[in-house]
């Protein structure tokens, strides 16, 4: 009996076959592998030189990253507390916008052999603002020739203007033509010329080009802002921010995309909708529901890597550290229809 029961013991395993493979784990995001000085980080933008990648984000902290904060990294994961730019604001600067103690939302290029660093001067709440503008010829505090020189001002805005001159982003076209993208609320987000060789304005006074609003009652603000321009698949792409940031795990951030075949637009969504009443495609939302801990993703940048790779970086807050501005990298992927989805965000 024990001979034939081991006989249909042993039939019954060839039957079944060898056991499945064991399934490797799912990698981890890079937004859950992402580790050291983090946090806070507040309106993020990411360059790579050489082997190193550098984020630059609104002036949160002590010393010189009060004023501008900089973090780097080898690997986009671990990130390390850098050498802040700047260890006060030009006096150009706060003689323009009494009550600015800091720098807002940078963002930085290679351009014509110097790194490009615009940034935004103002206070809460006010389009009395202005963009500046510093350069370096690189971004590592151990080169020769490091240093930045500040180039003065390049756009500004006041009571009575239609935008608001923060969140600069600058691009350059297949024509080579030169741009800054800027606003919050307001009236929406602008497109301004820049003259290539001095990174300025290109024709001082001209009104700029619309490039985002929502709609909204009448005398009430455009809820959009922090725009960013890059190109792929021979489409311009816009990224903004649509509802609020800045107010912890209350935060309503989300971020949106559209495409246009001219810089200047229309912008459009997926779906047609055109983001100059308030459309395009979400590309980051809040954690679901049941989660809930990461809020309010916004503020994006992008970045492609060496590899071609599209990332965009952003913040989004924290509910685990108190609501703390925490940096975030999503790697962009490209579907057969051409629109791109946020990986792992």
């Amino acid at each position: 009996m024990k001979r034939v029961a081991l006989l249909i013991a042993m039939a019954l395993s060839v039957a079944a076959g060898p056991p499945p493979p064991q399934q490797e784990p799912t990698p981890a995001s890079l937004n859950a592998r992402l580790t050291g000085d983090i946090r806070p980080v507040h309106d993020p933008v990411i360059i790579r030189e050489g082997g190193t990648y550098h984020v630059f984000s609104t002036g949160i902290g002590t010393g010189g990253q009060a004023i501008l904060s900089a973090r780097v990294s080898n690997d986009l994961v671990h990130w390390q507390r850098g050498t802040a730019p700047f260890e006060r604001l030009p006096d150009w600067a706060t003689r323009l916008i009494p009550g600015a103690t800091n720098m807002w939302a940078p963002d930085i290029s290679f351009v014509a052999g110097r790194y490009r660093l615009y940034y935004a001067v103002s206070t809460f709440g006010s389009n009395r603002s202005a963009v500046g503008l510093a350069t370096s010829p690189t971004l590592d505090p151990a080169a020769p020739g490091y240093g930045w020189r500040d180039e003065g001002l390049v756009v500004t805005s006041a009571p009575g203007d239609d935008y608001n001159a923060i969140d600069p982003a600058f691009f350059a076209d297949a024509q080579g033509r030169h741009w800054l993208a800027l606003g919050s609320f307001w009236t929406g987000l602008k497109l301004f010329a820049l003259d290539p060789a001095t990174g300025k304005l290109l024709h001082p006074g001209e009104k700029p080009r619309a490039l985002a609003s929502r709609p909204v009652p009448a005398g009430a603000p455009s809820i959009v802002e922090a725009p960013f321009l890059f190109a792929h698949g021979g489409w311009y792409w816009l990224l903004a921010s649509y509802d609020y940031c800045c107010k912890g795990v209350n935060s309503t951030y989300y971020t949106v995309i559209g495409r246009s075949k001219s810089i200047e637009g229309p912008y459009r969504g997926r779906d047609g909708s055109s983001m100059l009443a308030g459309g395009g495609t979400i590309l980051l939302r809040a954690d679901l529901q049941e989660k809930q801990r990461f809020r309010g993703p916004g503020h994006p940048g992008h970045v492609r890597d060496t590899d071609g790779t599209d990332y965009v970086v952003y913040h989004a807050y924290d509910r685990d550290t108190n609501g703390a501005p925490t940096l975030r990298i999503v790697p962009l992927r490209w579907g057969t229809d051409g629109w791109p989805t946020a990986e792992g965000q």
